[in-house]
């Protein structure tokens, strides 16, 4: 009579195990998907926060002066003053401007690639004496503020004869990147050593290993680190406002600003202009979305 009672409470232990362990799986379930309820709110909040600028100044641009300083805040413009765009582009020689940020960005970036990658290779494959320190070294220029080098900079432009030149913001953007040798080196470091090794017992040197083996296996992290130089170098506005002085040779932040006058500024144009200063930098996010991601991803966990 005992054992057909143990006998019989056995499935009942068993089905309560198992509804315990349901329960408890469901629970789980259920606080997992709380978790990433509440990731996707504040994912949802910060993107918000980030894009509210832009809605703003793109909602301003269709607005006159009237319409922008309203009590509350009215978001759809009425009317819808198009002309704002128009009128930007005939006050300022904004053709100008852009031709001239957009050609030296491309310049800064084609020869940003090349030397942060040449640079890259050299700390990440080359044994040479010192290369820690000098790395060390040359990563902690990262940490001084730009406001601090600008005049000894300055110096050198003018002795140089680059002032109110085009060289004074391409030579010192393109050949010292720090952040995009540190970026490209912590990839280069992941790619194995038997790819080098193979190559060199195929009698390849170092600057072809570069070249051929190298470059097209970072091609990820070169295509995320182009568009942050492209993006860096579009957006100055320290370096070509100290260094350039006519017009025919602004780019487009410093065109910018000269719808801020001393007394007044024009803002529905300032917010025109600003929006199609935009457009490069966002046409180029959207074409290179999927290797940023993926340089960015892959970059130092590779290997």
């Amino acid at each position: 009579m005992r054992a057909d009672a143990s006998e019989g409470f056995k499935p009942k232990r068993a089905h309560a195990a198992f509804a315990g362990g349901s329960s408890g799986s469901a629970k789980k379930r259920s606080r997992w998907s709380l978790s990433g309820l509440l990731v996707h709110l504040v994912l949802i909040l910060g993107s918000v926060v980030m894009v509210f600028p832009f809605l703003w100044t793109v909602s301003s641009s269709l607005k006159d002066i009237g319409q922008i300083f309203m009590i509350p805040p009215a978001w759809i413009p009425d009317p819808f003053v198009w002309s704002n765009y128009i009128d930007t582009l005939k006050a300022m020689p904004f053709d100008i401007a852009y031709f001239n940020s957009f050609y030296i960005s491309i310049v800064v970036v084609a020869v940003s690639l090349l030397t942060c990658s040449l640079a890259a290779y050299a700390f990440a494959k080359i044994r040479f004496p010192g290369a820690g320190v000098l790395f060390i070294l040359f990563l902690s220029m990262m940490m001084i503020p730009k406001q601090v080098t600008i005049v000894s900079l300055y110096v050198v432009i003018q002795k140089l004869g680059w002032v109110d030149s085009h060289l004074s913001i391409i030579m010192p953007a393109a050949f010292f990147n720090a952040f995009g040798v540190f970026l490209l080196r912590q990839f280069v470091m992941g790619i194995p050593r038997d790819l080098e090794e193979a190559a060199i017992m195929d009698g390849a040197n170092p600057l072809r290993i570069y070249w051929n083996v190298i470059l097209p296996l970072v091609r990820s992290a070169l295509v995320a680190f182009g568009i942050f130089a492209f993006k860096d170098i579009w957006n100055q506005f320290l370096d070509p406002l100290i260094f350039l002085s006519t017009p025919e040779r602004f780019t487009v932040p410093l065109m910018l600003n000269m719808f801020k006058g001393l007394y007044v500024a024009d803002w529905a144009l300032m917010m025109a202009g600003t929006a199609i200063s935009v457009i490069p930098v966002l046409v180029v996010y959207v074409i290179a979305q999927r290797h940023i991601i993926e340089g960015i991803a892959l970059t130092g966990i590779k290997g």
